[in-house]
């Protein structure tokens, strides 16, 4: 009797640990920014989104910060979230503030890490909060493919799963980058130059290209299987040269922390960052 028992538990495990359409079987490795790659698994990638306006004076705290951030570190996604009397204002913040602040105003600057996360003050001596959320090994992961011509933009957003997830939700950003306009700033970088006069303003939120909290996805979401969602929309009115155009795609799960992000300029083909 036990030796048919322990038989059982040999095939058992054999079974579990067998080869099928992925490398990779329901392990989930560490999250350590230093975990080396392993095969069949992504490139993660931290999200910032930084909510901030041209009037507001220190909000190139956080600007400086990410910058910094960048400087340190390639696996960064960034938002600039404008509000205010500010020329750049995205008029679809409010239910983002009523996710991240329900009971407070928004009072800038603000910042946060896989959407959720806050990002500790004094930012620009914290840049390890946010590289700490990076990493090698992603159960998930996305490319994108793109094009925009006559006033029109056609976006591939290509979703692969190397872990099973259930109730993801997409979130699909239209940015845009290189817009010159003067900048408030009430701190000691950018050599404390007050206002900064002409000032570039990248990954600038100009629409959400889905539900701003994310659209449910009810395809298969099961390791070794991959998806696409298509988005055929024209050129918003908003923007002041096509040219600039970038995109913004990234998964969230029930607790709407960003499970992994993706950046990508318009006219790119991008392939998956999947570890060989």
């Amino acid at each position: 009797m036990k030796k048919s028992f322990y038989l059982s538990l040999f095939f058992l495990s054999a079974l579990l640990t067998s080869c099928g359409d992925t490398n990779v079987v329901e392990n989930i490795p560490a999250g350590n920014v230093d975990t080396p790659p392993i095969s069949g698994y992504f490139k993660k990638r931290v999200l910032i989104e930084d909510y901030t306006g041209t009037w507001c004076g220190n909000c190139t705290r956080v600007s400086y910060a990410i910058e910094q951030v960048k400087a340190q570190n390639d696996k960064v996604v960034t938002v600039a979230i404008h509000n205010g009397n500010d020329p750049f204002h995205f008029a679809g913040i409010a239910p983002l503030k009523n996710l991240i602040l329900p009971n407070s105003p928004l009072a800038l600057p603000v910042s946060r890490l896989n959407r959720m996360k806050v990002w500790t003050f004094p930012e620009p001596t914290n840049t390890q909060e946010a590289i700490d959320l990076t990493g090698n090994n992603s159960g998930l992961g996305l490319a994108m493919n793109s094009t925009v011509e006559n006033g029109m933009i056609n976006l591939d957003v290509n979703i692969k799963f190397a872990l099973n997830y259930s109730n993801l939700k997409l979130v699909v950003y239209l940015l845009e980058d290189s817009l010159v306009y003067m900048q408030s700033n009430y701190t000691t970088y950018y050599e404390s130059v007050n206002p900064i006069p002409a000032y570039t303003h990248n990954h600038v939120l100009r629409t959400s290209m889905t539900n701003i909290l994310g659209d449910p996805i009810a395809e298969n979401t099961t390791a070794g299987s991959s998806i696409t969602k298509n988005f055929t929309i024209p050129v918003p009115t908003n923007i002041a040269n096509a040219a600039n155009i970038n995109f913004v795609a990234f998964l969230i799960g029930e607790d709407n922390i960003a499970i992994n992000a993706r950046g990508s300029h318009a006219n790119e083909n991008q392939e998956f960052e999947e570890n060989p």
